[in-house]
Order: structure tokens, then C-alpha cells, then sequence
């Protein structure tokens, strides 16, 4: 196949393996691994054809205005995101996935409840873990004035462009790019949502590295909290406590120590943090952390 004649999509063959064939290669028979690491290639070129194309929200919005007056739930589910009641499977390979719809996280009412009164406002937001970016596109339009900042471990999925909104590289998992990547931009943010990798040290690092950044009176959201609870490969050759654990301790005024937090990043959090709730969604769970 000539490849002057592909689809001009921006996901590499490195971010298609890694999403869908490492975990499956490194379980297979020897036999099974030989013929899915010949095959991976073709497998990609297929399913570049199936990726929706890059879509230019200013340009979109002008023909769409109605978007900025819907709620957070709706545009949601007009994205396909899953933080919405709804969604169509993004998370299937490109070629597999339909229209059927199935049950989402049910986070966006959780949102608006502590959101709605600032969206007008002129923002900072940014969220770990944007995937293809559908989150963004309806931040985009919720939040009509802000500036939104999306990090994720494989930038070239992000399927949105805008003067509004920026992505870019960061490993979750790293304090080194975690800083590299967002603390050295010395942006203070409104939001920062962490919606990532849900491993039990990234979700830690992300919050405690993170939450100087974080405005006073800023809300952080960790979704899938539970995850290192409920699922073993979220915490496999990772430390207890979890990230649920150090909350609940800090709300009781008890004492925790992690070998992810060093101490003036755990006495910074305790010195600034002023509520922490837990939500239940539809699937999984989800903590807020206002800061004072």
C-alpha cells in the first residue's frame, strides 16, 4: 500500500501497539506472539482508515453555538466521553468500535455540581489522561472562556484543535515529567482532573506533585480512585497505602507515610488542602479535593 494514499490520522504504530497488542503479546504462546508482531502493521494501516478525522472546535463552534448554552451531561455524551451517563466504546480499536451505546462513569453531574457556578469564568484546566480528546472538546464548550491543557502518555491520539486548547506529553507515572512537562510552564490552574493511567503511584505523584500548581480555592479530581483497590494490575510491584487510603486517613486525622510523597510535598498538602469528598458514579468512584 502506497503511503501516499493514507489517511492523514496522527496515531502511531507505536501508541497502536502499545494500546492494544503489548499487553496481549507478552501473554501469548511463542507461536501466537510471532504472528501478531507480523501482523501489527497491517492491523494499524486497517484501522487508521477508521479514525474520525481532527476537527478545528473554533471553526466547528461557529457553526454550532447552541453547544456553549448545553449542560456538562450533554456535551458529554455529544463528545463521547465517558464521563458522561453514556457513551459509545472509545476504547475499542478504531475498526471495532460502534454505536452502541453503554453505560459511562456518570461523573459530569458530580462536576457540575461543584463547576457550574464558575463556568463563565476565564480558567485554567487541565486533565491527565485525554485519550482522543473528547473530554476536552466538551470543556471546550462548557467552559466558553477558559484555556484547557491536556497531558497524556500519547499525545498523537488527541483528535481536537483550538486556540483553547493545548496537549502535550506527560508520563503520570514520573515526578521527573511531571515537572518537566506542566510545573515548568508555572501555570496555576483552576481544575486539575487526573484521569490518567489510575495506577496506585501514579495517582499519588499526580496529586500531591500537582496540587502546588493548583489555585487557592482550585478544585483536583481523581477519577477511578477505586481502581488500585478493585483491580490487581492497577497496584502490581506498587506499595501500599492506595491513594483512597491516604484520603480517608487525612480526613480522619490520622497519620500516613507513602514512599511516593516526600515530606514537604505531604506537609504542603496537609497544610492547604480544605475538603475532600468521595462519590460514588455509575461504575466507579470519584474524589474531589478543594483547596483552601
Amino acid at each position: 500500500m502506497a503511503l501516499g494514499i493514507l489517511p492523514e490520522k496522527k496515531m502511531k504504530l507505536t501508541t497502536f501497539y502499545k494500546i492494544y497488542y503489548r499487553h496481549r503479546i507478552k501473554k501469548a504462546s511463542y507461536v501466537l506472539k510471532i504472528y501478531l508482531i507480523i501482523t501489527v502493521f497491517f492491523r494499524y494501516i486497517f484501522n487508521l482508515f477508521y479514525l474520525p478525522k481532527k476537527k478545528n472546535l473554533d471553526d466547528y463552534a461557529k457553526e454550532n453555538q447552541n453547544l456553549f448554552q448545553k449542560d456538562l451531561n450533554y456535551l458529554c455524551e455529544y463528545f463521547n466521553s465517558d464521563k458522561g451517563e453514556k457513551f459509545k466504546n472509545q476504547y475499542a480499536k478504531p475498526s471495532k468500535q460502534d454505536d452502541k451505546k453503554i453505560t459511562a462513569h456518570g461523573y459530569s453531574k458530580i462536576y457540575e455540581k461543584y463547576l457550574k457556578e464558575n463556568k463563565e469564568k476565564n480558567l485554567n484546566i487541565i486533565e491527565l489522561g485525554s485519550f482522543y480528546g473528547n473530554a476536552s472538546a466538551a470543556f471546550y464548550f462548557y467552559f466558553k472562556n477558559s484555556q484547557i491543557y491536556s497531558a497524556d502518555i500519547n499525545p498523537d491520539m488527541y483528535l481536537y484543535k483550538s486556540k483553547r486548547l493545548e496537549n502535550f506529553f506527560t508520563d503520570t507515572s514520573s515526578k521527573d515529567s511531571i515537572e518537566k512537562n506542566i510545573l515548568t510552564r508555572n501555570i496555576q490552574f483552576d481544575l486539575i482532573i487526573e484521569d490518567a493511567s489510575h495506577m496506585l503511584k501514579d495517582q499519588i505523584i499526580s496529586l500531591f506533585v500537582l496540587f502546588k500548581s493548583l489555585k487557592s480555592g482550585g478544585i483536583f479530581i481523581v477519577e477511578e480512585i477505586d481502581f488500585p483497590e478493585k483491580k490487581e494490575d492497577m497496584r502490581t510491584g506498587q506499595e501500599f497505602p492506595d491513594l483512597k487510603t491516604i484520603l480517608k486517613k487525612i480526613i480522619n486525622k490520622e497519620d500516613f507515610n507513602s514512599k511516593y510523597i516526600n515530606k514537604d510535598e505531604k506537609n504542603y498538602f496537609l497544610e492547604n488542602f480544605d475538603t475532600i469528598k468521595f462519590y460514588n458514579g455509575n461504575i466507579n468512584e470519584i474524589a474531589i479535593i478543594k483547596k483552601k
